[in-house]
């Protein structure tokens, strides 16, 4: 599924660029060009950086 129509990025790309280490749209925007046509997809992008966000702050059981 693309999640920016602009620039024709799925969601693959920005959770890869998510997990090479963007923490903002800016940043994903910076390492795949999501987000910065016509700014639609912010508030997928932030939900994606939210999700990959509270997956890091979750504890790791044994």
């Amino acid at each position: 599924m693309y999640v920016c129509i602009c620039a024709a990025v799925p969601d693959c790309e920005v959770r890869s660029c998510i997990a090479r280490g963007a923490r903002t749209v800016e940043e994903v925007g910076d390492g795949c060009g999501a987000g910065t046509g016509c700014g639609s997809c912010h508030d997928r992008i932030d939900v994606l950086l939210a999700a990959a966000q509270g997956l890091e702050g979750l504890p790791i059981s044994a």
